[in-house]
């Protein structure tokens, strides 16, 4: 009786691992897909430090644990079930090394949490100039940053200062559309109006987004990690099973 809930109790695990391993995979899609839209703001900016480029991991990292829940989902209810010592060995193995992983990512997450601001901050004069000399000139950069405050209803890297002295901005005092967002219709956006409007910067955005995002990632892969120590320690004991019997 109590192997036979224990085999129930292995399939239930691995069916929630399976879920949340499309539930990871979605997040993780997801993730990628806005870190980039916004990291490539920065493709025209110079000596920018390696740790922006970790950014873009992070939502990939979520997409190959999600896809590698997805497969010792699959070993394990059909260990399980088959009560096979090769799968459920290879189930064991997997959700172990899975586990460990998402200890370190986790760490790294609540260790970047607080670095997050402090990376950004010292990026802020660089993005400036690069604002500052073709905003308004280069066509590529221009659309990129027009559709990314579009998007994220932000303004600039900062704030609209941000503009200044650009070629957009000169000489009739014009700022992007985005940055007077708040004050209604209206034709040209000016320095005035977007004061008024206190539209938040793009970066500012993706700071408060990675603080919100980070401790619900965390959240969610340490209950992941409490139902694979529990699928592990019920896997071990099938395949002990599975051995006396053979």
């Amino acid at each position: 009786m109590c192997h036979g809930i224990l085999k129930v109790m292995m399939f239930i695990f691995n069916g929630v691992i399976f879920l949340a391993g499309v539930a990871i995979l979605g997040l993780g899609v997801w993730v990628t897909v806005d870190s980039d839209s916004l990291l490539g703001l920065l493709d025209g900016v110079e000596n920018l430090p390696d740790e922006v480029f970790r950014l873009a991991y992070v939502g990939y990292i979520m997409i190959g644990v999600g896809a590698a829940l997805l497969v010792i989902g699959f070993l394990g209810c059909c260990g399980a079930i088959m009560e096979n010592r090769c799968m459920l060995l290879t189930f064991f193995s997997v959700v172990l090394i899975i586990f460990l992983i998402e200890v370190a990512g986790g760490v790294v997450l609540f260790v970047f949490d607080d670095v997050a601001a402090d990376i950004f901050d010292n990026l802020e004069d660089e993005v400036r100039k690069t604002i500052q000399s073709k905003y308004g000139e280069d066509e590529k950069m221009t659309s990129l940053w027009n559709a990314t405050m579009e998007r994220f209803e932000c303004c600039g890297y900062k704030n609209y200062t941000d503009f200044d002295d650009s070629p957009f901005n000169r000489p009739e005092d014009n700022y992007p559309s985005p940055c007077c967002s708040g004050t209604g219709y209206m034709v040209v956006c000016s320095s005035h109006n977007a004061a008024l409007s206190s539209v938040p910067g793009c970066f500012v955005k993706l700071v408060d987004w990675l603080e919100e995002n980070s401790v619900l990632i965390a959240g969610v892969a340490m209950g992941i990690a409490a139902l694979e120590i529990a699928a592990m320690v019920v896997s071990m004991i099938l395949y002990c099973n599975a051995g006396r019997k053979s």
